[in-house]
């Protein structure tokens, strides 16, 4: 699984890139043939909305391309609440392959 960790408009710290890849390291128990994952972590400098941190997860698997994107206070929470949602939908397709 190749992952690729982009920054836009900041630099992350150490901490929060591992903090991405060890999370990101558990998506292979949901789904063995996981080819590329490319996280975007962006600041959106809207003036008038809290959440400001967005975190956008896209995961290429053969046939299949999954993408969430979620916003938040921080980082963590905005990614964590992303690859909640990526869970989600990988489960679902695995289902829908299986049932079908």
């Amino acid at each position: 699984m190749n992952v690729n960790i982009q920054t836009v408009h900041f630099d992350a710290d150490v901490k929060l890139i591992e903090y991405v890849t060890n999370k990101l390291s558990k998506l292979g128990t949901f789904h063995d043939r996981i080819i590329k994952v490319d996280v975007f972590l962006k600041l959106d400098n809207v003036v008038h909305t809290i959440k400001d941190k967005v975190a956008e997860i896209r995961v290429h698997v053969p046939r299949n391309d999954f993408f969430v994107k979620a916003s938040s206070k921080s980082f963590e929470e905005s990614f964590d609440s992303a690859l909640g949602s990526l869970i989600n939908q990988i489960k679902r397709k695995k289902e829908k392959q299986y049932a079908g």
